[in-house]
């Protein structure tokens, strides 16, 4: 394992950091469930009680919070000493929804919970641009008892709660979701096929066409059992996703697709983000959420990070 600091424990299922300007990481506990500030001695303060499933998060252009709410559709479940994703209840499900959170007051607003008539089944994770929108992945329910599972979608919204489109459908699980240094890519990863796509911009919340049985939009798979959770890009173009199962973080060269993998010691490493403690402009102070465990980790990222749009 790489050399990590535990910054904080006892989180109920971590997920969505965000490392402030000011030294602060702000995440999601998808079973708190609510948000949760960490200042850097592992102090943890609740800043809004979220009802539903808190999961990816982002600062949009306005300072608030943009929040993707999956409903509560998993069950929390104690085994082996992991708090783990479970089963869908439908007596917990809210339906997904987008929300806007004013870190000012803790006040959250619904902007979408839905898109062209379709509800929004669990959104997922998030990114914005730099033209003020954002991506979002929709990762859908498996429901096991009636044997079915959604088959959903990347979306693009503006977050003034104005629009909302479809760009890419059907996808099969999609989670994190990210962009490259230029803005021009789309990176998004899918759970259980292990698989990331790569789909070129052609302009702001426009995807360009598909070509089909064009194989160099799945950048990479991995093999095994190895299941993909949220993302970032990192100052190389490298995207980092968190892998479930064989815990810890995948480094996917936008280039060759090749990878290489940094452990941790949870087997539900769920996502990373990064920081500039120093001030140095490097970004290479790395956040990773381990939610079997309950705990927020650092670590110095080997290349340079990369400061998202509105931090």
């Amino acid at each position: 394992m790489s050399e990590f600091t535990e910054i904080t424990s006892g989180l109920r299922f971590p997920e969505g950091p965000i490392a402030m300007p000011d030294g602060t990481v702000i995440l999601v506990e998808m079973f708190g469930p609510r948000i949760t500030r960490v200042l850097p001695d592992g102090t943890k303060q609740t800043v809004a009680e979220i009802v539903g499933g808190p999961n990816g998060a982002a600062i949009g252009p306005d300072g608030a919070l943009y929040l993707c709410n999956n409903g509560g559709c998993f069950s929390p479940v104690e085994f082996g000493g992991l708090l783990l994703p479970g089963a869908f209840d439908p007596d917990r499900y809210i339906g997904g929804r987008i929300q806007r959170l004013d870190l000012a007051t803790g006040q959250v607003s619904d902007l979408y919970t839905e898109c062209d008539g379709h509800p929004l089944r669990a959104p997922n994770d998030l990114v914005f641009d730099a033209h003020g929108g954002f991506w979002f992945t929709d990762h859908g329910i498996r429901d096991h008892r009636p044997r079915t599972s959604d088959l959903t979608g990347i979306y693009y919204a503006k977050a003034d709660g104005s629009f909302i489109s479809e760009q890419v459908f059907p996808v099969e699980e999609p989670n994190g979701i990210g962009l490259s240094p230029d803005g021009n890519a789309l990176y998004w990863a899918e759970t259980h096929n292990g698989r990331v796509t790569r789909r070129t911009i052609a302009s702001p919340g426009v995807l360009a066409q598909a070509v089909p049985f064009d194989t160099s939009t799945c950048l990479a798979g991995l093999p095994g059992y190895q299941l993909l959770d949220s993302l970032a890009v990192d100052g190389d173009g490298n995207v980092c996703v968190a892998t479930l199962i064989n815990g810890g973080i995948t480094v996917i060269s936008p280039i060759d697709g090749s990878t290489r993998h940094i452990a941790t010691d949870d087997l539900l490493t769920t996502n990373i983000c990064f920081g500039d403690n120093d001030g140095s402009g490097d970004y290479r102070d790395a956040y990773i959420t381990c939610s079997g465990t309950g705990r927020l980790l650092h670590m110095r990222w080997p290349s340079n990070g990369l400061r998202l749009n509105y931090l």
